[in-house]
Order: C-alpha cells, then sequence, then structure tokens
C-alpha cells in the first residue's frame, strides 16, 4: 500500500482512509520499514527524514501516523514483544506435562530470536532506550505499556518455571526469576551468539545444534531443582 497525502486548505494532511483496515496497513508499512532501517543504521543513527525517504514520501507524512521517532521505536517493542508472548503462549498451551511445557516455550524463545533477528536484536542484545529513560517524559505512557507487554512474555516464563518445580519444592516468584535470569543468560548468549556470527568462528554452523543447546538447558534446570529439594 502507497503512503500518500493530499492537499487541503491550510496545508498538507494524510489522505483520509477509508477504514481502520486502511490505517493499520499503512502503519505497519511504516513499522517495518523502520525496523529494517533501525537495524541498519542504529537506533541512533535512525531518523524520520531517513525512513521518510525509504518509503519515497515526505517526513511530514509519517508524523501524521506517529508522533515522532520514540513513538514509532516504542510501537516497534511492543509489536515485538507481543509476538514473542504469542510464540510462548502458544508452545506453553500445546503441551500438558510442565518440564514439556517450559522446553516448548524455550524452544519457541530461540526460533523467534533466529528468525526474527531484527525485532530481537532491538529487544534484547542492543543498548537503547527503555522505559526508566522515558520517566518524566512526554512518552512515559507509552514506554509504560510496552514494559506491561514485555512484563506478560517474564510473568509466563515464572509461571512455566514454578509449575515446572511442584510438586517436589514451591517456588517463590523472586527464586523463579532468579532462574529466569540465570536460563536466559545462557540462551541468550547463544542466540546473539549466533545472529552475530561470533559463535561461527568457534564453532561451524552453531544454529545446527540448537536442540543440543535446548537439551543441556533443560538438564540443567531439572538438576538445579533437584539439588533444591535436597
Amino acid at each position: 500500500m502507497k503512503i500518500c497525502s493530499i492537499k487541503k486548505k491550510g496545508g498538507t494532511v494524510p489522505r483520509i482512509a477509508r477504514d481502520i483496515k486502511e490505517i493499520n496497513s499503512v502503519k505497519e508499512r511504516i513499522l517495518e520499514q523502520a525496523l529494517k532501517l533501525i537495524n541498519i543504521e542504529g537506533y541512533e543513527g535512525f531518523s524520520m527524514r531517513k525512513l521518510a525517504k525509504k518509503l519515497g514520501v515526505k517526513a511530514t507524512t509519517i508524523y501524521n501516523y506517529y508522533e515522532n521517532k520514540d513513538e514509532l521505536y516504542l510501537a516497534i517493542l511492543t509489536r515485538g514483544f507481543m509476538e514473542l508472548y504469542d510464540a510462548c503462549l502458544n508452545a506453553y498451551n500445546s503441551k500438558k506435562i510442565p518440564l514439556e511445557r517450559l522446553e516448548a516455550m524455550i524452544r519457541a524463545y530461540v526460533d523467534f530470536g533466529f528468525k526474527k533477528v531484527n525485532f530481537y536484536n532491538l529487544m534484547f542484545t542492543w543498548h537503547v532506550p527503555k522505559y526508566q529513560d522515558y520517566v518524566g517524559t512526554p512518552m512515559e505512557k507509552t514506554a509504560y505499556n510496552e514494559l506491561v507487554v514485555a512484563q506478560k512474555v517474564i510473568q509466563l516464563f515464572v509461571r512455566a518455571i514454578k509449575e515446572t518445580a511442584k510438586p517436589a519444592i514451591k517456588l517463590g516468584n523472586r527464586e523463579a526469576l532468579f532462574y529466569i535470569v540465570y536460563f536466559w543468560s545462557l540462551v541468550h548468549g547463544y542466540i546473539a551468539g549466533n545472529n552475530n556470527n561470533l559463535l561461527s568462528y568457534i564453532y561451524p554452523h552453531p544454529e545446527k545444534i540448537r536442540n543440543e543447546i535446548i537439551g543441556l538447558v533443560l538438564k540443567h534446570i531439572r538438576r538445579e531443582l533437584k539439588e533444591k529439594v535436597k
């Protein structure tokens, strides 16, 4: 869909979309191109002017859909975490046994990291603005909404970890979060190292040992929970 505007008395205004679906389609195209451009230019190098040039429109046209660079950036993050949450939730619901649920979720997470590289870089790898950076600014509410979506992913993993620990032990939220930090660090290191090609200097075709890596992580989880009971 072409992004365009029309001339009216008083200046340039966005072409009136016939329905919400058309508006969302235009915003989606802007978001997708912005994500690609940020991954090329970096957050600091990204600008609405560069995006407009990429889209073949005037920068003022993009401002009709997104208030500023930060709103667009936060919309990208929100979309990424929504997609990740949906993937992990589907994985969670696909299994009945807690450990199998957790395995399915970890696999969904790794798949997201491998297939949605541009999203993953922005969400987890790069040093980019987070919620705390927007506190006290006009974008605080928008940033908070993004944080809420991101936290849904964490809470889903908390739930899965606690269910995996039962009935042997009852983990509190703090303990479950500790395990998430620990095991996420292992999985994230594998995804990031594969995506930036660093692991290929250590091990040939590191993407092919995905099952082995996930298996070791699960084995470690079982061992940690078993030892905690003793």
